[in-house]
């Protein structure tokens, strides 16, 4: 087989190599990894002006007005694209979602300065706000996931997961985009924190490095496929230290306001408000 023919059977080849199992009816091409990361760090340079750089060196003559438009722009292009490709079927109007989106970007704001107050406040090498605000891993995972829980709650495919495995990939936390956080929200270390989908987080909330909210087990359907769409995922109060490598699973477990999770902890039922929990091999709590 020559050259040419050699490349024309490879190119059909991998044109059909797995093809079947992700073809659809789908029109357009799928939203652009590369295109959503941009517009996040365009996004981030719009809350925070001068801490975080814009995309292209040019940009920084560029009026606020025509930053702000270029954002709506570029979202409303990429959310289209989004829906386009979606598997599940949904529809949505691209500029009103991405006019609904810039419409919440001073709330988003206004949550994010409570979360440098509180690792601020939190930490004692922190030296500044302004530390917290350039250099906290913590800060940005938490940031950009609650840019993602907007499109989240707005429904849109793709694009919340895909920022959040952005911060996944730069800082070792892994949000999901449909975890419901507080104010105040303070992340120490971060590296290998996971917090899933159906989390919900009270105020004034303290995790330390390695902790995991997660699911106990999946309930499965009539053929043995995980059941989607059900509450998978622990309940977090008000005012809660949860410390490094602690595990708290399963969607009926709550921890409630005030209590203090110990590090290497295994949680898999309830405890009151007001408690602390350590870890003890001769005194863990079991498993129900």
């Amino acid at each position: 087989m020559d050259n040419a023919r050699f490349l024309e059977e490879t190119l059909r080849r991998l044109d059909e190599a797995g093809e079947s199992a992700i073809r659809s009816a789908r029109t357009g091409a799928p939203p652009r990894r590369t295109r959503a990361i941009a517009l996040l760090k365009d996004i981030m340079a719009l809350l925070f002006p001068g801490y975080f750089p814009l995309q292209e060196p040019g940009d920084v003559a560029l009026p606020p007005l025509a930053r702000i438009s270029r954002v709506r722009e570029g979202l409303r292009e990429q959310i289209e694209a989004a829906f386009s490709y979606d598997c599940c079927g949904r529809q949505g109007d691209g500029e009103r979602l991405a006019d609904a989106f810039i419409e919440r970007l001073p709330r988003v704001k206004e949550l994010l300065y409570t979360d440098i107050e509180a690792l601020y406040e939190g930490d004692p090498a922190a030296r500044c706000r302004e530390e917290v605000l350039i250099c906290y891993p913590g800060f940005y995972a938490v940031a950009i996931y609650r840019l993602a829980h907007v499109l989240y709650e707005m429904d849109v495919p793709f694009l919340p997961r895909i920022l959040t495995e952005y911060a996944h990939e730069k800082t070792g936390i892994d949000i999901h985009a449909g975890a419901r956080i507080g104010e105040y929200f303070f992340i120490d270390h971060g590296t290998g924190i996971v917090i899933g989908e159906t989390t919900t987080i009270g105020d004034r909330v303290k995790l330390y490095q390695g902790v995991t909210l997660g699911a106990k087990s999946f309930e499965l359907d009539e053929h043995g496929n995980p059941v989607k769409g059900i509450k998978r995922h622990p309940d977090i109060g008000n005012r809660v230290v949860i410390y490094a490598n602690a595990t708290i699973l399963g969607g009926t477990t709550k921890i409630g306001d005030d209590c203090v999770i110990g590090g290497n902890v295994w949680l898999t039922s309830s405890v009151p408000a007001g408690q602390t929990v350590y870890f003890s091999p001769q005194n863990s709590m079991p498993e129900k």
